[in-house]
């Protein structure tokens, strides 16, 4: 649906990929504030929206809903910037060129920093926005809430598998015009998803200590913002969670009887530069080929790049592909 249907009284803008309207940061429909209140709700929003993204992305960022729309060109057809707030935004957006409004936002804002949520979803996204550009031509508009995690990434996935660009040199030109935090671990899985296709893998994770009264696991692939409860085995003396994951490293921590801890009986991440540690696993298909292998550790590496036969078989992929 365009997000936008209700904003817009001529084409050619056209949205898409939205699953709401724009508010003002989710504020409660019909609720009723002055304009004191409703400034006041709206900083308190965007302090908390700004925290929850720093702490889910690992980067300092700041969101202000309550100073309007932002946005960067990035290139002269290609804008990322935060979700429309007012038909002013429209006019203000017709006026520099745009052609097409691509919205991300979500039901839950914090899906924008769910790493595997965006790797799995990317293909489909940037299939959607390859294709109305290709119709619409004239300037593109990218937007998520903030236009700092999700529509950036989507930006540069575009621009790394249609544009031509390698990652890091679309990355740092992204950086040099916008400053945000494209998840690029999740592009560099996507890539070499579409090019040695996506498949689940089943895993065990086990915590030994039966005294406690519960277990759960957060981080893997739900995120750091949910939980996943462990199931205790009696015969085992464990506390166990069997699943199934694509391809790839996850990260994740035990949380015991609410406490938050690392299993020493599994790999533990080096610490960050707060000093935390995480537990992680490393998901490995069964059956892959040496070549898949190589492929698959140079696109998910520190200088990816396509060949052009390996760019033209995602850009094949992406016009063919058809969303379930």
């Amino acid at each position: 649906m365009n997000c936008l249907q209700n904003l817009l009284k001529e084409p050619p803008i056209v949205g898409s990929r939205s699953m709401r309207r724009p508010t003002p940061l989710n504020l409660a429909p019909g609720a009723s504030t002055s304009g004191a209140e409703s400034s006041a709700v709206e900083v308190e929003k965007s302090d908390v929206y700004s925290t929850n993204m720093t702490q889910a992305m690992g980067a300092a960022l700041t969101y202000r809903h309550e100073l309007g729309m932002n946005y960067n060109f990035i290139r002269p057809d290609l804008i990322v910037g935060s979700c429309l707030q007012s038909p002013l935004d429209v006019d203000k957006l017709r006026k520099i060129g745009v052609k097409t409004v691509f919205c991300l936002q979500q039901d839950s804002d914090l899906e924008d920093f769910d790493a595997f949520d965006l790797r799995l979803r990317l293909p489909a996204v940037v299939s959607k926005l390859h294709k109305l550009v290709n119709l619409n031509g004239g300037v593109t508009y990218i937007h998520c809430t903030a236009g700092l995690g999700r529509a950036p990434a989507v930006a540069l996935a575009y621009m790394f598998w249609i544009l031509g660009y390698s990652l890091n040199e679309g990355h740092q030109l992204l950086q040099s015009k916008r400053a945000c935090f494209p998840k690029l671990e999740a592009i560099k899985l996507a890539t070499a998803d579409i090019l040695t296709g996506l498949s689940r893998n089943c895993i065990t994770l086990k915590w030994d200590n039966g005294s406690c009264s519960s277990v759960e696991i957060s981080g893997l692939d739900v995120g750091w913002g949910q939980r996943i409860p462990l199931t205790y085995n009696e015969e085992k003396g464990a506390w166990l969670l069997e699943t199934e994951l694509p391809e790839g490293r996850y990260e994740y921590n035990y949380i015991v009887d609410g406490k938050w801890l690392c299993n020493e009986n599994e790999q533990i991440t080096k610490p960050n530069a707060d000093g935390h540690v995480n537990n992680f696993i490393q998901v490995s298909r069964d059956g892959t080929s040496e070549e898949e292998r190589e492929l698959r550790e140079r696109v998910t590496g520190p200088d990816p790049d396509l060949t052009d036969e390996e760019r033209l078989m995602v850009r094949e992929y992406l016009e063919q592909y058809v969303e379930g």
